[in-house]
């Protein structure tokens, strides 16, 4: 053989090895793309049905992905409809949860994972590796969020992802400020090969671009006022990939989408959007004394006896911190989500978890004293009085149980919708509020129904269910979603007046002396209302500059300062006589849970990215 002829033949070797080599890495294949099905929700099944078929049709799909928003409420019942349907399908699908079936979960996201297994999943294909993570808010209204142990999980993933692997990305929100921690997905994904990111959420096909991460969101799959529903076809080539609707029964339309799909280099030099903590460099004298992490969100106040701090976590954790140094004491492990805000009874602390039991613990060592078994998950807050608890769960009841043994004294069982918050004893009674719409009012001494209160709306999005109840004077005042500030006669339940001027939404508070009711509006600013039994009027205003507000976290009134917190992780005090600022500290991007007031110079505060810290001054 010529010299001409022998390397002719090596570098038809060479390229046709480069060639597969390259095609064994980046094969072609295609896949579904679903998303905001809201199994519940006027044809959200049938849309469903009809697409799990025509994908069980198309014989070239490898497999379904399912971005989240499944169900409407995140109900078990409507959980088990979406479970039933996708069974039928005839390809490996893999599916995470959306802010529609974490926010009004009656199980806390408990029956979600008992369903379909997890919440995020990871999985190779081709040469590309799929990864998923869940998001919420979860139990709360709140910015969207990737829950702190999917971060944890994610990190530890990447870890042990080759560089030069090709990466595809999914949650339910855009991975932009939709997100309030969505720079701890982006921060992580751009340092490996990603290739896009996917999303659903904004129920509408759109081009995205992430920080120099392309990005695509996905219609949702309700027909809406089209006569079909639909979805996406994704195809995957070795250099690009398409995005195509397909309506079941119809022909797929052409590729709206595409882009080449290349190795990712990350070394641009633009300044991306990041949370500020400026603000306290504004406010020096408040410090964090100590701060601890936990592994999951927490999504609850965290009680103390001034040694021992005692906070659950969304993986089931009830954690026991010094309350000096914020060291770990002892963790009691359920088999639930706790968004239960624990209680300390002298030398006991008691909670529920979403894995059905109520848990009364020993405050020095964790081990269990007694447990008490509902028949769904107890994601109520407890209250305790002169030797009882009280608490309600997702089983339609509330009870009233023997703080020493656990013994249930009396139970209550005819209320509408899952109890997610904490009640208010007050007098006579104990009142509460549950995502059905009511608020309730029972004889705390043998759990009979005085009578129950409505705003009118049949919509039990404004239910009362997140509000904590305040009083005085036979007046119980709240604020539903319905963004109104409510006065209700404590007697009989019937509605003394209701104040609309100011966007107050689920969270109030009662000044020291019970004269002054506080409103966290949803812009800037803190409203006070005299407490009569006539409409006062707006008493003053003060503008704190927080911004555009919504979580539920309530001003607590203490030695003369009032304390609340934000959904960017801000704690604010002010000053209600003088009407003033007093300072302003952030902790992270995520929301702050009703603040422990320990004393005007010392607050204990948890975030829902699980940060737990002790703020002093």
């Amino acid at each position: 053989m010529k010299l001409n002829q022998i390397k002719l033949h090596f570098y038809l070797s060479l390229a046709l090895f480069f060639l597969l080599h390259h095609s064994a890495g980046a094969q072609t294949f295609k896949y579904a793309f679903v998303t905001d099905t809201h199994i519940g929700i006027g044809t959200g099944d049938e849309d469903l049905r009809r697409t799990v078929a025509d994908i069980n049709r198309q014989n070239d799909l490898d497999f379904v992905l399912v971005t989240g928003d499944i169900t409407e409420m995140g109900t078990l019942e409507e959980i088990k409809v979406a479970k039933e349907i996708l069974s039928k399908l005839s390809k490996p699908v893999y599916l995470i949860p959306g802010n529609h079936d974490t926010g009004w979960s009656e199980s806390g996201g408990v029956d979600f994972l008992n369903q379909f297994g997890d919440d995020k999943f990871t999985f190779d294909h081709k040469g590309y590796r799929f990864i998923a993570c869940a998001s919420g808010p979860y139990v709360r209204m709140s910015d969207g969020h990737i829950p702190r142990d999917a971060t944890v999980w994610l990190e530890k993933l990447l870890q042990n992802t080759p560089k030069e692997m090709p990466l595809v990305f999914i949650n339910h929100y855009p991975i932009d400020n939709s997100l309030d921690n969505w720079y701890e997905a982006t921060d992580r994904i751009k340092k490996y090969n990603i290739q896009y990111a996917i999303c659903g959420h904004g129920h509408s096909n759109r081009a995205l671009n992430f920080e120099g991460i392309e990005g695509t969101m996905g219609r949702s799959n309700l027909r809406a006022k089209d006569s079909v529903g639909g979805y996406n076809v994704v195809t995957m080539r070795s250099d690009s990939v398409f995005f195509a609707t397909k309506k079941p029964g119809i022909t797929i339309e052409n590729a709206w989408r595409k882009f080449a799909l290349k190795t990712f280099n990350s070394t641009d030099n633009k300044q991306y959007e990041r949370p500020s903590y400026a603000i306290n460099e504004k406010y020096p004298q408040v410090k964090q004394s100590w701060t601890y992490h936990s592994a999951a969100n927490v999504i609850s106040t965290p009680a103390t006896d001034n040694k021992i701090a005692v906070v659950g976590n969304a993986i089931g954790e009830i954690e026991a911190l010094s309350l000096k140094d914020g060291s770990k004491k002892w963790t009691f492990k359920t088999k639930g989500a706790i968004y239960s805000s624990p209680v300390i009874v002298k030398d006991i602390v008691i909670f529920g978890s979403g894995d059905k039991n109520i848990y009364a613990l020993k405050l020095n060592t964790g081990k269990l004293v007694w447990k008490y078994e509902a028949k769904a998950a107890v994601l109520g807050s407890p209250v305790v009085e002169k030797g009882l608890v009280y608490i309600g769960s997702s089983d339609h009841s509330f009870r009233a149980l023997h703080v020493k043994t656990g013994k249930l004294v009396w139970e209550f069982n005819e209320v509408e919708g899952a109890i997610v918050g904490l009640p208010l004893v007050y007098k006579d009674k104990i009142i509460f509020g549950a995502w059905g719409r009511h608020l309730y009012a029972l004889n705390k001494n043998n759990g009979q129904l005085v009578w129950k209160w409505n705003n009118g709306h049949a919509n039990r999005m404004y239910s009362p269910a997140m509000v904590t109840p305040v009083a005085t004077n036979d007046i119980i005042y709240i604020a539903a979603p319905d963004r109104v500030l409510t006065a209700i006669n404590a007697k009989n339940g019937e509605t003394m007046w209701r104040n609309k001027e100011a966007t107050v939404r689920e969270s109030i508070g009662i000044s020291e002396d019970k004269s002054i009711i506080f409103g966290k509006t949803m812009n800037d600013e803190v409203v006070a209302y005299k407490t009569q039994s006539t409409d006062p009027g707006i008493l003053w205003r003060l503008n704190l500059n927080y911004g555009y507000e919504h979580v539920p976290s309530m001003l607590i009134a203490k030695d003369g300062h009032v304390f609340f917190g934000t959904k960017n992780g801000v704690v604010y005090a002010f000053d209600p006589v003088a009407q003033k600022k007093l300072w302003a500290h952030k902790i992270d991007n995520s929301m702050v849970n009703t603040v422990n007031v320990i004393n005007k110079d010392k607050i204990l505060v948890a975030t829902m990215d699980g940060v737990i810290t002790l703020l002093v001054k």
